[in-house]
């Protein structure tokens, strides 16, 4: 049984073609003709005014939060499962983390646990598309209208992904897309925020490289971030935007062959996709429902010893050392994400996965769970 990744990207010489051209013209006059290029055309297929290309995702949060003026003695509400570059930021800024429990279908924040979490001190509002999923995004729209404290979209692992006909990163007064070496479109590297408001981009374009000044050469204002991407990083992202349908149609692919290869097995749930919407897929999840009391160290330490590789569904926040005690405060309010993340395990989505190794895992969770009947 050979070797095979969790994650990976699909490089074909289309984004190597692209590249040699970044390497070859793209200094002097052309310096940043790729990160231009890819911020306008990334913002406006996801019907955003503006695009602004960065490091990583976790700078794209960072610049937006600063922006709104996130300061120490603030909170900002984020769900309780996701990555930590989620709610990283807002430590950054000496603010307070409020973490949120998840709907039990779609695994997102949960929007009646959001307007419970409200506070006085609550100055944001971060909504994450978990694995591709969306929450309710209605609900949290109307909330934070009513209370007046902006929503963010961080839409990282939604690429490709829609809320009733609307493309993932156009909800809230902006987003964040993640473009890690692990994600759909790859750049190594990389984020990207969108944004609408002529304010709020000219604020976070000063603040992304150490506070220039317009129009006085070398002279700052403020101490501010230096969160500038390069060139042949944006060339890879570009070339691989153009390529987004192609993408997006293999994740997807990946994910029915999941779906369709375990779908004799009763008590399982994977991505939600409701009607109206589109699930990007990111990556597939998989969580175990309660009648085979398999918890997720179980089957990653099972799977793990059949030589195959595993990843476990996004721990809470709360529960881990990074926030200490925080658990004590959150893991009898948050019950629904603590369940959930229990019992969840991501699949792999590396996109040169053969149809052979999507065997092999999933003959892996028949294994595990007492099921040997393989395909």
């Amino acid at each position: 049984m050979g070797k095979f990744f969790m994650a990976g990207p699909w490089i074909t010489d289309h984004e190597i073609k692209i590249v040699e051209d970044a390497m070859r013209d793209g200094w002097y006059e052309n310096a940043y003709y790729y990160v231009e290029t890819f911020q306008k055309e990334f913002a406006a297929y996801h019907g955003r005014k503006y695009g602004i290309m960065t490091p990583n995702c976790t700078t794209s949060i960072h610049l937006l939060l600063t922006a709104i003026g996130i300061k120490n003695g603030d909170e900002v509400i984020c769900p309780e499962c996701t990555w930590i570059a989620t709610a990283a930021p807002i430590t950054y800024l000496r603010a307070e983390p409020v973490f949120c429990d998840i709907d039990s279908i779609h695994w997102c924040i949960d929007a009646s646990s959001v307007e419970r979490s409200i506070t006085s001190k609550t100055k944001a509002i971060i909504a994450v598309d978990l694995y591709g999923n969306m929450p309710n995004m209605d609900a949290l729209i109307a909330i934070s209208e009513r209370h007046g404290i902006p929503l963010v979209e961080d839409a990282a692992e939604a690429v490709g992904s829609m809320y009733k006909g609307v493309r993932a990163g156009k909800f809230g007064i902006g987003s964040v897309f993640s473009f890690h070496r692990t994600k759909t479109i790859t750049t190594g590297e990389g984020g990207m925020l969108l944004l609408d408001d002529d304010n709020l981009y000219e604020r976070c374009m000063f603040l992304r490289d150490h506070g220039r000044v317009a129009g006085i050469p070398y002279y700052n204002s403020e101490v501010t971030y230096k969160y500038m991407p390069f060139n042949l990083q944006a060339a890879l992202g570009y070339a691989q935007f153009q390529r987004i349908e192609e993408l997006v149609d293999k994740k997807r692919e990946l994910f029915y062959k999941y779906k369709e290869r375990l779908s004799n097995i009763e008590d399982i749930y994977f991505n939600t996709e409701p009607e109206g919407g589109v699930n990007g897929v990111w990556t597939t999840a998989l969580v175990f429902g309660k009648s085979h009391n398999m918890t997720k160290k179980q089957a990653m330490r099972q799977i793990e010893d059949m030589g195959l590789p595993s990843r476990p569904f996004f721990y809470p926040l709360s529960s881990l050392p990074a926030y200490p005690e925080y658990e004590a405060k959150y893991k009898d309010k948050n019950l629904v994400a603590y369940d959930i993340s229990s019992r969840g395990i991501n699949l792999s989505c590396a996109f040169n996965l053969s149809d052979e190794e999507i065997d092999q895992q999933c003959n892996a969770i028949r294994k595990i769970l007492g099921r040997n009947e393989a395909r």
